[in-house]
């Protein structure tokens, strides 16, 4: 039976109103799919992280610009400076491989261990020896200083602190009554000649677990072996990096740098007058200042480097305080691919250009990209770092730009925006208990496959749980917690999952072995005192 005529319309109608809401219900829902994934704004910048976009600028020339910028208001999210391999020794590395390496391990942005990297965005740093893999001129990664700018080598580079500041630095130098190690019990005081340098006659050096796995020294020195309550950072008398001597080694050479340890190493008439004025168990604090001027190296600088937690050498100053500055030396004028660091006082910018195609990106000279930096992302101040085949772009797991080798180029360290995520922690054991190990394993010199393995222990070896100076036993880190563990003498970070539970100690007997092995923190005013061990 057919539809009367008017009834006929008025279902058409609503059916072609039916389909046309369907449409556009199915039309907003991809959008506003497509929308959420990729956090895109208005503006064009996408969100990749908590308070971290993302942005490609097409520009003319042609030039393509890949720029991450980073909210400096936002608690949740850093800088952090990246080595090759892990250590200065070892060479070199692609950007990829550094920003996987350091993603999910342990911090110090807290002002100790604990906290975890989420690594969003990293791009290559300074340049550096190609045959090495050294970078220069200076570095200091997770509060650590690591390798010594110059002294009066005119500029220094970027450098992010822990209160959220960044500057760029310049002229620096090193005093050398204000390098010191001193005996927190004695107050007896001796200079540190260099860190992380092959150590010359009558000198004392101090290596970091930046530099190797080992020291590296021969047999005609001492090593001092110091576990420390926070990184060996820049701080200036009277204030001091503390730590406790654990271990000395005298005549013996080269010895492991556990991840939170420095190893004194010193010859001829150092040698003698640090074995008669520390002993094991000695509480002993270390200063390191820098002296900083403008690059003239003679006008004072106000900017203070202490408590700098990240920075990268980098050359050409192109942008201060909102004005570019001009140089007209070749490397300056010439148009290339070019990677930089800018900021003003809302966000810090990454910057890589491409170039060396004439067909999609030619590069920049040094004015365009101080141009660039200011009058397209409204920054005031901006560092050139290694640029050409090094300059990479890394965002979440992808390289964004096109590096001009055809693929990644081996660099020396680099530089990344980090998302902090909390420290967490295993309670499945306890200091003092017997383990033993579930299969063949790794000991390491810190919590984490970035830290590199020292040792390894058979199956069903038997070991006990050693207390831990920073309370770091059953830290997650690189996907799963760790252990100190003792195997008969040969001590690392063991992963959780390799190991099971012999037995535990009873409280009364945990306690004693707690209280047995600790001993007296001092903290850098040496106004408390805390009992060290247990977790």
């Amino acid at each position: 039976m057919s539809l009367p005529h008017k009834m006929t319309i008025s279902y058409r109608r609503s059916v072609v109103k039916w389909r046309i809401f369907t449409c556009l219900l199915i039309l907003s829902l991809a959008l506003g799919s497509s929308a959420q994934s990729a956090h895109t704004d208005s503006s064009g910048w996408e969100t990749v992280g908590d308070g971290i976009e993302y942005r490609e600028f097409h520009l003319s020339g042609p030039n393509r610009a890949f720029v991450a910028r980073m909210d400096r208001n936002n608690p949740n999210v850093i800088l952090e400076s990246s080595i090759a391999q892990g250590t200065l020794a070892q060479g070199k590395e692609t950007v990829s491989g550094m920003a996987s390496r350091y993603d999910q391990a342990i911090n110090t942005w807290d002002g100790t261990w604990g906290s975890r990297n989420q690594v969003v965005v990293a791009i290559n740093g300074s340049y550096y020896n190609p045959e090495t893999g050294v970078p220069h001129p200076g570095l200091i990664h997770s509060g650590w200083y690591v390798k010594q700018f110059g002294d009066l080598g005119g500029g220094s580079g970027f450098a992010w602190k822990s209160d959220r500041s960044a500057f760029i630095g310049g002229c620096v130098y090193h005093q050398s009554a204000r390098q010191v190690i001193t005996n927190i019990y004695t107050g007896y005081t001796r200079w540190i000649n260099d860190i992380n340098r092959v150590r010359r006659v009558n000198r004392n050096v101090i290596y970091t677990p930046q530099y190797d796995r080992y020291s590296h020294q021969y047999d005609s020195g001492v090593e001092f072996l110091v576990e420390l309550i926070q990184p060996m950072g820049i701080l200036s008398l009277p204030d001091m990096n503390i730590g406790i001597v654990r271990e000395i080694s005298d005549g013996q050479g080269s010895i492991p740098i556990p991840f939170d340890h420095i190893v004194i190493s010193a010859h001829g008439y150092s040698r003698i007058a640090l074995l008669e004025n520390y002993k094991v168990g000695d509480v002993v604090g270390i200063s390191l200042e820098i002296t900083h001027l403008e690059n003239n190296c003679e006008t004072p600088n106000p900017l203070d480097w202490t408590s700098t937690y990240a920075s990268v050498g980098g050359n050409y100053f192109f942008l201060q305080e909102g004005v570019i500055q001009s140089r007209d030396d070749l490397g300056a004028i010439q148009r290339n691919p070019r990677t930089a660091i800018c900021f003003n006082d809302a966000f810090i910018y990454f910057i890589v250009v491409d170039g060396r195609n004439d067909r999609y990106s030619i590069g920049m000279t040094i004015a365009e990209l101080g141009a660039f930096c200011k009058d397209t992302l409204g920054a005031s101040w901006g560092i050139n770092q290694d640029g050409g085949g090094s300059s990479t772009m890394w965002v979440n797991g992808e390289v964004k730009n096109s590096p001009s080798d055809g693929q990644e180029r081996w660099v020396a360290n680099g530089m990344m925006m980090v998302v902090v995520e909390p420290m967490d922690r295993s309670t499945t054991f306890w200091p003092g208990d017997q383990v033993k190990a579930l299969y063949a394993t790794n000991l390491h010199l810190g919590p984490g496959t970035n830290y590199a393995p020292i040792s390894s222990v058979a199956e069903n070896a038997e070991g006990v749980i050693l207390p831990h100076l920073n309370y770091l036993n059953g830290v997650l880190a690189k996907g799963t917690h760790w252990w100190k563990v003792d195997f008969a003498g040969v001590v690392g970070w063991v992963d959780e999952d390799a190991l099971a539970l012999e037995s535990e100690l009873s409280p009364v007997s945990a306690f004693h072995q707690w209280t047995t092995s600790s001993t007296v923190e001092a903290t850098s005013d040496l106004s408390t005192a805390l009992p060290l061990g247990n977790k």
